[in-house]
This record gives C-alpha cells, sequence and structure tokens, in this order.
C-alpha cells in the first residue's frame, strides 16, 4: 500500500539502512522481492557498508539470499571490515545460505581486512558443520591472517575441540605458529582451554615450544591463572624451570598475576625452583612484592624461598614492598627474618623506599622491626620506635630516610621518624637539608613540622640556595605535564595548577613567617623572586614583592638575567604583569644586552609581548651581540602574532626595516628561515624588499639562496629589483642557477632581459651558465641555453664547460658540446688550459672521454708547457693517464718550460702506477735518458722518490746509471738520509758490481783534507776519517743497454786520472769548467746525477 502511495523504496534510516536491508534481516522474501520490483537497490549499502546480502546471510535466510542473488545481488560485496557475505555466513552458522553463495564465487579464501578467511570465522565460532563444508568447497586449511594465525589457533583458543579434531584430520599444522610464535598450544592454554591442550598433548605436540618472547603455554597458563592447565601441563612434563627471554619462569608468572596463587603451588609441588632469578636479578618473591601476594610469598619462604636475595639492583623483596606500600607482604617478609638494614638501589634502605613513597603504615611496620634495638628518649621514659639501624645513615647521595620522607610529602612518615631519632639537620651531598626537599615538593605539613622542631629556614646548600628558593621554584609545569599525561581535560589542569600554586604561596608564607630571608641570594646571583619568576608563580611573587618593598632592581647582584627576562623567557605572562606593577625600566638588560621583550618575542610567547608593549617597553632596543631588536627575535622562529602586535606600535616606517648586526632586516630573516605568514604581514606593512644587508644580498638573495619558494613568490610579486648584485657581484639569477632552481631561473631570466642595463657577470666574470655548470644543474642549464646571449661563452674565459668538466658532470658538458658546438672542446683558460687539461687534473675519465669523441686537442699545452697527459701524470690521475696514453695516444716526448716529460713529472711526485703506464708505452732510449733543465734524467727523480720498481722498468730499458745532473752529483754516489734511497742506491750498486774503497795514500798527495789522513793496506781495514775521499772501483760493468759502453773498461784506463778526477770535485770545479778532457770511460763516471730540490708547481 506504501508503495502504491509513492512512498521511496530507497529511504535511508539514520544509519543509512533501506527497507531492503530490513526485509533481508527479517529474511521476508515475499517483501524482499516487491522491494526489488518497485525499484529497491539491491546492493544499497548501509554507514557499514552492509548489503541486504549481508542481512539476510546474518538471518540464515535461504530464500531471503535466493531471491536478492536472482537479481544480480553482489556475492563479493565487502562491508567495511572487507568482509563479504560467505564470511558473515560462515560466522553465523548459515549453512544452507553458504552452499547457495559458493558456487557464485571464485574463490572461498578471500580475506577480510584482518586476514582472515570465511574458515577462520567457522573455526573461530565452533561451527563444525560450516568447517567441513568449507573444506569440502577447496577452503585452505592452512590459510593464516595478517597476524599469521590459522583457523587451528583460533579454534584451540575458543575451545572447540570438535572443530581442532576436524582440521587436524584434514592436515592442519598443529605446530603451526603465528607472528609472535604462538602455536596452538599456547592460545589453548592461555584461554584455559583444557580439554583442547589433552589433545594436543596426546597427538605429541612439543609441550615446551617457545613464542618470540621465550614463553611456553606453561608460561601462559600461569600468567592467566588457568590452573587446570597448569596441572595438566606438569603432569604431560612441562619444564616448570624454563625461562623466558627475560629470564622469567612460569613460576615468576603464577607469582605475579592475579588468580596465580593454585598455579604457584602447583608448580612449587612440582619441582619448581623458588630461588631461581630473572635476567634483571628479580626472584618469584619479587614478584610478589611487587603486586603484594603475600600468601604466595608465604608459600615461596616455606619451600625455602631465599628473603634477602637481591636484583640487578640490589633490592631485596622488603626494598619492593616498601616501594609500593604492601604492608601485610612487608609483616610477611620481616617475621621470616628478612633484613631492614641491607642496602638496595643507591644504598636506600627499604625505609627510604616507603618514606620516599609516603607509604606511613610501611614506615611504621619497618621501625617497629627494631623494636629490640629501641632507644630511650632523653627527655622521657617513652620507648621510640628503631629501624634495627643508625636511622640517619645516608644513601649514596648523602640522603637519609628523613629526606626521603619530606620529598614523599607524608608527615606521618616525618613524625615517625623523628621519634625514632632522626636528624632533621643533616645534609646530602649537595647540602641539601630535608627541609629543602620539603619546600621543593610543597609539602605544606612537612614543612611546618620540619620548622616547628626547629629545622633553620636560612640554611643554604652547596649552590646557595634556601628552602625559600626551592619553594619559589617548585615547578607547577612538571605537574601540569604529569597530569597532562594522565589525560586530564584542560579545566582539570587548570585547576591543578591553581592548587599547586596556592600550596606552593603557603609554603612560601608560612617561610616567611618563620624568619626566611628573601634576599638571600645563591652562587649566581638570583634571589627568590628570580625563581619565583622562572617558574610562573604569581601568588609568590606577590609575597615576595610584598616582603622586599618591591626591591628587586639590584644592579650589583650578580645576577645575569632579573626576574622580568626570566618571567617573560618562559611565557608566564601573569608573573610578568606582576613584576610591570613594580618595575621603573623595562627595557632592563641582560648579559647580552636582550630586554625581556626581546626574549618574550623570541620564544613566542603573545600574552608576555602584549603585556610588555601595553605597559610601553620598546621595540627599538637592540641587543649587544647580534643588534637585533624583538622584530627580529620574533620572526626568526615564525611567531607571527608577536611580530604583529610589534608592528602596530611601530608608528616610525623605518623600524620595519631596522637591521642587525649582519644589516639583516626582519623581512630578511623571515625569507631566509621560510616563514611564509611574517613574509606576508611584513610586506602587507610595505617592508622594503630591495634593503641589502652587509653582503649586498637582498631578502631575494636569501630566498632563493635557501629555497622557501613561497617566500619567493610574494618577493617577486612586489616588483622586486632582479638585477640587484651583492658585494661578490651575484645576481638573484646566480643563486637561482647555483642552487638548481629552474622555475624561478626562467621567470627571473625574462624579467631581466626586458631590463635595458642586463649584465649577467659577478665581479670575477661568472655568469649564471657558469654557476649552473659547476653545480651540476642540468635544468638550469637548458633554461638558460634557450637564451642566445648564453650560447656563446662570455665573461671568465674559465668557461662553463670548464666548470661543468672539473666537477665531473658529464651530462651538463654533454648539453654545452650539444647546444654550441664542438668548437668549444679546446677553449682555453686565462692560463693556457683546456676542459681537457681539467679532465685529467680530476681524473675524470667519463668527461675526459667525451671531450676525447668531441675531438679534443690531446696534446695541447698551457702556458707552462704541459699537456693533459702531464697535469694527469704530475697528479697521480692513473684513469686518465690510461686513457690519454692508451687511447688518444698521447705525445710522450713532449716537454715543459722546465724540460720535464710526462715520465719526469709522474716520478717526481712519486707516483708509481701512472710512471710505469708512461713506460710501458717508451721504446725510445732518448727519451728514456732525457733530461730537464737540472740535468736530471727520469732514472735520477725516479730514485729520489723512492721508486723502486720504476727504477728496475728504466734500467731494463736502457736507462744511464752515471750521468751526472747541474750539480754534479752521480745517482751511484748520491748520499740521502732517506732510507728508500739509499736503498735504492746501493741496489744499483750490487746489481753493477760496484763496491766502495777508500783511495790509496800514494794518489791521494797533494790533496786538501781538513783531518788527518791515514790510508789503508787493505780494502778490509776499517779506520775512521774525517774526511774520507771516496771513489768506485769498477770491478765489471754488465751490459745494461746501448747507453753503456760496450768494451769492458780497465782500471788500468782510469786509476791514471783518479787523482786529478777526486781533486777536481772536491775543489767544486766541474771538469768541464776545467777544460779536462776525459776519456769515455771518466764520462761514463760522471755522467748521471739527481737534483735534490725537484719541484713543480701547477
Amino acid at each position: 500500500m506504501l508503495i502504491h502511495k509513492t512512498e521511496d523504496v530507497n529511504a535511508l534510516d539514520s544509519e543509512k539502512r533501506t527497507p531492503l536491508h530490513v526485509a533481508a534481516f527479517l529474511g521476508d522474501a515475499e517483501i524482499i522481492e516487491l522491494l526489488i520490483l518497485s525499484g529497491a537497490r539491491v546492493n544499497a549499502k548501509d554507514n557499514m557498508w552492509l548489503t541486504p546480502l549481508h542481512r539476510a546471510v546474518a538471518s540464515r535466510s535461504e530464500e531471503a539470499v535466493q531471491v536478492l542473488i536472482k537479481h544480480s545481488a553482489d556475492v563479493n560485496a565487502r562491508d567495511k571490515n572487507w568482509q563479504t557475505p560467505l564470511h558473515v555466513a560462515a560466522a553465523n552458522k548459515a549453512v544452507k545460505c553458504a552452499e547457495v553463495i559458493i558456487p557464485l564465487l571464485s574463490s572461498v579464501n578471500v580475506s577480510d581486512r584482518g586476514g582472515r578467511t570465511a574458515l577462520h570465522h567457522a573455526a573461530l565460532n565452533g561451527h563444525v558443520e560450516m568447517v567441513n563444508l568449507l573444506l569440502a568447497k577447496g577452503a585452505n586449511i592452512n590459510a593464516f591472517d595478517k597476524k599469521d594465525r590459522r583457523a587451528l589457533h583460533w579454534a584451540a583458543y575458543m575451545g572447540h575441540l570438535d572443530v581442532v579434531a576436524l582440521l587436524i584430520n584434514h592436515g592442519a599444522e598443529v605446530t603451526c605458529k603465528d607472528k609472535k610464535g604462538y602455536t596452538p598450544l599456547h592460545a589453548a592454554a592461555s584461554n584455559g582451554q583444557i580439554n583442547v591442550v589433552k589433545h594436543l598433548l596426546n597427538l605429541g605436540v612439543e609441550i615446551d615450544e617457545i613464542n618470540i618472547y621465550g614463553n611456553t603455554a606453561l608460561h601462559l597458563a600461569c600468567y592467566n591463572g588457568q590452573d587446570a592447565v597448569v596441572n595438566e601441563l606438569t603432569d604431560y612434563g612441562a619444564n616448570v624451570n624454563q625461562p623466558n627471554n627475560s629470564g622469567f619462569t612460569p613460576l615468576h608468572f603464577a607469582a605475579a598475576s592475579t588468580h596465580g596463587a593454585l598455579c604457584l603451588e602447583l608448580l612449587v609441588n612440582n619441582g619448581a625452583d623458588v630461588n631461581i632469578q630473572s635476567k634483571d636479578g628479580k626472584s618469584p618473591l619479587h614478584m610478589t612484592a611487587v603486586h603484594g601476594r603475600f600468601t604466595r610469598s608465604q608459600t615461596l619462604i616455606q619451600n625455602g624461598g631465599e628473603i634477602d636475595c637481591v636484583d640487578k639492583d640490589g633490592n631485596t623483596p622488603l626494598h619492593v614492598a616498601a616501594r609500593y606500600g604492601h604492608e601485610l607482604l612487608i609483616n610477611t617478609l620481616i617475621t621470616s627474618g628478612a633484613d631492614t638494614a641491607k642496602c638496595g638501589i643507591h644504598s636506600m634502605f627499604p625505609l627510604h623506599l616507603a618514606a620516599l613513597n609516603a607509604h606511613s603504615d610501611c614506615c611504621r611496620k619497618l621501625l617497629s622491626s627494631g623494636q629490640k634495638y629501641s632507644i630511650v628518649s632523653l627527655f622521657s621514659n617513652e620507648h621510640v620506635l628503631s629501624a634495627g639501624f643508625e636511622i640517619d645513615t645516608p644513601d649514596k647521595f648523602g640522603r637519609t630516610c628523613l629526606h626521603a620522607a619530606a620529598a614523599g610529602g607524608n608527615v606521618e612518615c616525618i613524625k615517625l621518624l623523628q621519634s625514632s631519632g632522626a636528624d632533621f639537620h643533616k645534609k646530602d651531598k649537595c647540602g641539601r637539608t630535608p627541609l629543602h626537599y620539603a619546600a621543593a615538593n610543597c609539602h605544606f605539613h612537612c614543612i611546618e613540622t620540619l620548622v616547628t622542631t626547629g629545622a633553620n629556614v636560612n640554611e643554604t646548600d652547596d649552590w646557595g640556595r634556601t628552602a625559600l628558593h626551592y619553594a619559589a621554584a617548585s615547578d607547577m609545569d612538571r605537574n601540569k605535564t604529569i597530569l597532562g599525561n594522565a589525560h586530564e581535560n584542560s579545566e582539570e589542569l587548570e585547576r591543578a595548577r591553581e592548587l599547586k600554586e596556592k600550596e606552593a604561596a603557603l609554603c612560601l608564607e608560612f617561610l616567611l613567617q618563620n624568619d626566611a630571608n628573601p634576599s638571600i641570594r645563591d652562587k649566581e646571583g638570583y634571589n627568590s623572586i628570580h625563581y619565583a619568576a622562572a617558574y610562573g608563580h604569581r601568588q609568590c611573587l606577590e609575597l615576595l614583592l610584598e616582603r622586599t618593598n618591591n626591591g628587586f632592581e639590584d644592579s650589583d647582584s650578580g645576577a645575569t638575567k632579573s626576574p622580568l627576562h626570566l618571567a617573560a623567557y618562559n611565557g608566564h605572562h601573569q608573573a610578568v604583569e606582576v613584576l610591570l606593577q613594580s618595575l621603573v625600566d623595562l627595557d632592563i638588560r641582560d648579559e647580552k644586552g636582550r630586554t625581556a621583550l626581546d626574549l618574550a618575542a623570541f620564544k613566542g610567547h603573545t600574552e608576555c609581548v602584549e603585556a610588555l608593549i601595553n605597559q610601553g617597553a620598546s621595540i627599538f632596543v637592540k641587543d649587544n651581540v647580534t643588534k637585533r631588536t624583538p622584530l627580529h627575535a620574533s620572526v626568526i622562529n615564525g611567531h607571527t602574532l608577536c611580530l604583529r602586535l610589534l608592528l602596530e606600535i611601530a608608528d616610525n616606517p623605518e623600524a620595519i626595516d631596522v637591521k642587525d648586526a649582519k644589516g639583516q632586516t626582519p623581512l630578511m630573516l623571515a625569507v631566509a628561515y621560510g616563514h611564509i605568514d611574517a613574509v606576508s604581514l611584513l610586506l602587507e606593512k610595505e617592508a622594503n624588499v630591495d634593503a641589502v644587508d652587509i653582503m649586498g644580498c637582498t631578502a631575494l638573495h636569501r630566498g632563493i639562496m635557501t629555497g622557501h619558494e613561497e617566500c619567493v613568490q610574494m618577493l617577486l610579486e612586489q616588483e622586486v629589483s632582479i638585477l640587484c648584485k651583492d658585494s661578490r657581484g651575484r645576481t638573484p639569477l646566480h643563486y637561482a642557477a647555483a642552487r638548481g632552481h629552474a622555475t624561478w631561473l626562467s621567470e627571473l631570466l625574462q624579467m631581466a632581459l626586458s631590463e635595458e642595463d642586463c649584465s649577467f657577470k659577478d665581479n670575477q666574470g661568472y655568469t649564471p651558465l657558469h654557476w649552473a655548470c659547476y653545480n651540476g644543474n642540468e635544468n638550469c642549464i637548458e633554461v638558460l641555453l634557450e637564451q642566445k646571449c648564453f650560447r656563446q661563452f662570455i665573461g671568465n674565459p674559465f668557461t662553463p664547460l670548464h666548470c661543468a668538466i672539473i666537477n665531473d658532470h658529464e651530462n651538463c658538458a654533454s648539453l654545452l658540446l650539444g647546444a654550441i658546438d664542438s668548437s668549444i672542446v679546446n677553449c682555453r683558460d686565462d692560463k693556457g688550459r683546456t676542459p681537457l687539461h681539467a679532465a685529467a687534473f680530476a681524473d675524470h675519465v667519463e668527461c675526459l672521454q667525451l671531450l676525447l669523441r668531441h675531438n679534443a686537442e690531446v696534446n695541447a699545452a698551457d702556458n707552462s708547457g704541459k699537456t693533459a697527459l702531464m697535469m694527469a701524470a704530475e697528479n697521480g690521475q692513473a684513469g686518465a693517464v690510461d686513457i690519454l696514453v692508451n687511447s688518444a695516444q698521447a705525445d710522450l716526448t713532449v716537454k715543459d718550460k722546465d724540460l720535464n716529460t710526462p715520465l719526469h713529472l709522474a716520478s717526481s711526485k712519486g707516483h708509481e702506477k701512472c710512471a710505469l703506464l708512461i713506460l710501458d708505452k717508451i721504446q725510445d732510449e732518448s727519451l728514456i735518458n732525457a733530461k730537464n733543465n737540472a740535468l736530471q734524467t727520469p732514472l735520477h727523480v725516479a730514485a729520489r722518490n723512492g721508486l723502486k720498481v720504476v727504477v728496475e722498468e728504466l734500467l731494463a730499458k736502457g736507462a744511464c746509471v752515471l750521468a751526472v745532473d747541474e750539480n754534479g752529483t752521480r745517482l751511484l754516489t748520491l748520499q740521502d738520509p732517506r732510507p728508500w734511497v739509499s736503498y735504492i742506491t746501493g741496489a744499483l750498486r750490487e746489481q753493477l758490481g760496484i763496491r766502495m774503497c777508500f783511495i790509496p795514500a800514494a794518489e791521494c798527495k797533494g790533496l786538501h783534507s781538513t783531518g788527518s789522513y791515514k790510508g789503508c793496506s787493505h780494502p778490509g781495514r776499517r779506520e775512521r776519517f774525517s774526511s774520507p775521499y771516496l771513489v768506485w772501483e769498477l770491478h765489471s760493468i754488465f751490459l745494461l743497454g746501448a747507453s753503456f759502453v760496450q768494451n769492458q773498461i780497465l782500471l788500468s784506463e782510469v786509476s791514471g786520472r783518479w787523482s786529478e778526477i777526486a781533486s777536481s770535485h772536491l775543489r767544486g770545479t766541474s771538469l768541464r769548467r776545467r777544460g779536462l778532457q776525459r776519456t769515455g770511460s771518466e764520462r761514463l763516471v760522471t755522467s748521471v746525477s739527481v737534483r735534490g730540490n725537484f719541484n713543480i708547481v701547477f
């Protein structure tokens, strides 16, 4: 009837369900048919994305399902949990519905959002018939969800024994594990499914299998208090002492768990070790102490549990019980003989921990344990409590139990300790008394008790702080944080803060009433007013200012900051307001010259800034170091609200562009730090966009340098100068090219080209193209090369191609060569170096090959005569040398201005590999023995630099060993303290068959000697001479190449000339200068020397 009245058949309720959803849920096939024929959407989804088919399946209505499917209901539709109708059927035991749906599915193993298949749902709910159907239709029995749990896990956890048996009979893995290593046995044991546990044990599963935490099934059973399972597992032989990864055994878990009492007894009766300790040293007795399981502690003690065993911190079970306030357990432990005087963490007694955590009953119990040591009061006949040890014994930090009680805040603990003789004058290692601790934590009643007892309110600690300092500094922000972590709402937080402030004020007032001196300063010059201001205690400040008559502006105090600075920096606007009522100088400065307004603006404390401005604080005061004003301070951290407040009172337009020590305006800083809102606000206030700092940089320079896109865009919209240059002549285009900002570069370039005076060179002649190539910014290079003016090299002769090559940017070099032409490949800088020189110098092999492919001139020499090969050889660039020598066929005979060949240069810097690469290509003996300006051959140079392999190769190729350099030095007579030189020259002598001997006395007549001469009658005689004259006796010379004399040299041909030759050298005159005619053999002796100071500078 409603349908005929044109009611909407797809009308939605509050959960977006249609009438068809309702009909499907009720399983009314006729209504479903009627609604669909009247236009109802068969696959409509509600809030949870459930379709009518999902609803029909949940109701197990086979007829409804068939009608919906007949009208094309989607059998694969998913709800928000990705569950299909088959998942719903499996979960609701709708076997008939499933039989209708399954033939229409491509797979029965579709998983939901949690990775669970229909089989998982059937197993979880214990539907045996559904499990049978799914397995018969091809369900994967070992399919796992997102936690790697199989259907068997869920069946075992829920205790569905029939399903477990069915799955195992169909081949399910009994030992399968999920991601955390839980097996079906773990699952069953944790949930107390005793029948499943028995079944699995009967199948022979590993009873002590562990998960990733090292826990066995017995661990989990004990943890969850499943005593029946524990009994079954122990009967089957489970290891009762199996430790997990943290060293906890099942007994530890049973001792701690809520329902583990019977489990603990079962374990103990089955031989569990009651004293076994975890990795952090905790025994089962420690675990009972944590949770106050005193009956279990009795069981452990009765079965041999060690009462005073200690954990890694030295704490006994008694320490732990005292920490958590378990009085009954303390009584049990003490009754059993626990040592109350044993030291634990930080050398504290259990009494320390009980007092620190404000457990007065525990303190009383611990103190009464030492009754047999009771002392008698000096002033009465009453017995007082005693702890069984010296009550004022300190911990490792010097704190007594009374210190701990004062920090804990329970006045009953303090009274108990005082009645036991605790001394309130005792100080810890920092010089603090119990009163300091009570004041720091705002425990009024503790302060009252201590002061009434006689504690000195003006006692200072090692930092010069009194109890008044600590009371004024009680950290409300810390308490607020603690409450915030407890998820309190803002109103409760505020109430808690107010309550804490009242407590602080109450403590402070009490101390002042008891003659606490508010003028006492600590060692840094701060008094209690400073502390109250730093922590924002308004009421405390008011009390202190009233007591000191507002006299806190003392320039001789030694404090680096005033109370106003501290309050403003920490954002305590109420404290700032209180201080402002008493201040004369609002612009008082700290040690760096900063005002309170500067600090508040820097930290972004808007309310403090507003309060200071309203009272007339100046926004123009600059600090002493950076010369920044509050305007600068606010923009550095992007505090726009503070900046707006400051700008509103800036009546002078120039204030907006005030500069710091580096010439930076607020706009420059805002752009540099990328604070968009601050930039927008400053531009709105007409800040000067073209102002420059001491480096000549504008805000645009800085924006491009730091890469803040939106800031740069805002500047460009303000018609900023595009070609303005910094002190090095660089424009924003240079920076954009250097930083790789191609988009900005394109935009800037278009704007720059429209100007008449368009210069793109900086002070060194570098253009944006130079910088783009140097930094390898290919996109920028492409943008620049689109402009004709950049297709020819201008500016510094160290061209963009040089720049690209020197930093190994092969793609950039390729772009240049392709966009211009290959003629640029041989361009030269002001030192005559080509790009090939640069590639060789830096050993950039790919760039070198690129240049060679573009016909780079291989043998081009720079102004010093060096080719690319020489450059590579001199710098030890073996890769470049290899390519130039072997591929490019570089000329090996070329010489520089000092007549050095590539072989000289490689040897001179000790680059053995390069020298060998060059030597491998040299066959010409004249090149082997080529001399430079110092008359040095490569052999001289190689020997001097210790290149043994090179020397051997040179000798093999015919190098002359007897050549003389310009100093007349022969290689064989070379005297050099460096060990490698001596080694090589010695090796040469040995190879050539040459030995050293003294000149016979008869042949030394007439020679000048600086010391007494004694001849040697035979070569073996060892005598010392002040200035011996050495000669070389040639026993034999082997034919080592064309440079050696082919005929054997006889000693008789030389002996007649020894005296004259030696005399000539001693007088420093060469034979050549004297015109002495020498035989071929003499020339052979004197033809080799090595220059000692060989040095080639690039």
